[in-house]
């Protein structure tokens, strides 16, 4: 690579930088490490925002930082061994680097063939700090290189929160004290959030046709790279059946033989292809798995997973069919960002979410609305996980209702989700 070549790329790359001081909101529940020497790795569905938090890490330290996005044009021709040259023209531009810490971010590092023992090396021998993104084949956890393996700090990026999402529409939740006209505010921009999703661009169109359309091309840019050129998949009949199953039946659980049985006779199709194919679409991070919640693992693995989607807004029916469904997959990607591990529970009744953290299990349902159907099953369900995990408190999300009561020496806690995504616990 030409030096004079990577010195533009670095100054043109700050330059559009700088244009995102002050817009870039900032993400929540990501926590990079400061006391330990390790590369962090960024890494998660595409178009959920890890670009831009590459952004915001560079405008922290911008006069010693550099980035570098690989798919650019300009670096087609960029090998491993340009490393040190990218160095090289980084200290010309900023000679007080020569002699303090440099920052890396990588973006699409995919692309650069032997990377792991660059950033292996600069973090450990140089005292530099490196940041990486790019896909998901290469370098979420399990499948990063042995190079990097117990040297890395991967970080998974998921699409905006509702938190996130309140920031882009200026909308302060922090001192809110939900009188009626501000709990009118946060429903309203609820049902837009529970409508079109997290993912930043989607957020940020104009209008519904705008978002419409570029959750499909996201959709089709899935479909195609992440699973059909990436795992060489060649039954798409198959591909697109599972897909809109996965889609169109989120929040619910899912049994494999079922639908094997279903279209056995209806297409070619083979049971090893179908458990296949559904490997390969968890792994793309399109779709998330919860097991029943049991000490035995054997009893975890034959019992079906319940599917949830890595966004609501890649669901396949509408908001006002499945209000519930697509509530319960919000609470679900919002435990998960908080970092809880979670489990369903099925036993004489059932409840949606084990959510497990710290050692402490909490029991959570998740329904529209509390009404004379579904009043006890909803709340029979949540005290007899109580009960069996041996905690005195659940909690029941619903769409627009309030309330705290004692049964059966469990108290239970019913809590509108608005108001529950805007909190922090």
């Amino acid at each position: 690579m030409n030096t004079e070549t990577l010195k533009e790329v670095i100054y043109t790359n700050e330059q559009y930088i700088k244009k995102w001081k002050g817009k870039i909101i900032e993400r929540e529940n990501i926590v990079f490490p400061k006391s330990i020497e390790k590369a962090i790795i960024l890494y998660g569905v595409r178009r959920s925002g890890k670009t831009f938090i590459l952004f915001n890490q560079f405008l922290k330290h911008v006069d010693k930082a550099i980035y570098i996005d690989f798919e650019d044009d300009r670096l087609n021709n960029f090998r491993m061994e340009d490393f040190e040259k990218l160095k090289s023209a980084a200290i010309e531009l900023k000679p007080h680097l020569g002699s303090e810490k440099i920052h890396y971010y990588l973006d699409e590092i995919q692309n650069v063939k032997g990377f792991e023992k660059f950033v292996r090396r600069v973090v450990e021998r140089e005292n530099a700090s490196v940041i990486v993104s790019g896909s998901l084949s290469k370098i979420r956890p399990e499948q990063i290189s042995t190079t990097l393996r117990g040297r890395s700090w991967s970080i998974e990026i998921l699409p905006f929160s509702f938190r996130e999402y309140l920031k882009t529409q200026s909308i302060d939740f922090e001192n809110i004290i939900l009188i009626p006209e501000q709990r009118a505010i946060l429903k309203r921009s609820f049902r837009e959030f529970i409508a079109w999703g997290g993912f930043p661009e989607v957020i940020l169109a104009k209008n519904e046709f705008e978002k419409k359309k570029i959750l499909k091309e996201y959709f089709n840019a899935m479909f195609f790279k992440d699973l059909v050129e990436k795992y060489e998949m060649t039954n798409i009949t198959l591909l697109e059946l599972l897909l809109d199953k996965l889609f169109s039946s989120y929040s619910t659980r899912l049994s494999l033989t079922s639908i094997y049985k279903q279209y056995k006779d209806k297409m070619p199709l083979s049971k090893d292809s179908l458990y296949d194919y559904y490997k390969k679409i968890l792994e793309s991070m399109l779709i998330f798995e919860v097991r029943k919640f049991s000490e035995s693992s054997y009893k975890r693995a034959r019992n079906p997973a319940k599917i949830y989607l890595v966004d609501v807004g890649l669901a396949k029916d509408t908001t006002s069919q499945n209000i519930g469904k697509r509530m319960e997959n919000v609470v679900f990607i919002e435990l998960k960002r908080r970092g809880y591990d979670l489990y369903y529970f099925d036993e004489k009744r059932e409840c949606d979410f084990i959510a497990v953290k710290d050692k402490e299990l909490t029991p959570i349902q998740v329904t529209y609305e509390i009404n004379d159907t579904n009043r006890e099953r909803e709340i029979e369900g949540i005290v007899e996980a109580c009960k069996f995990l041996g905690v005195k408190k659940g909690l029941i999300i619903t769409y627009d209702e309030e309330e705290t009561f004692e049964i059966h020496d469990i108290e239970v806690e019913i809590i509108p989700i608005y108001k529950w995504l805007i909190s922090l616990r």
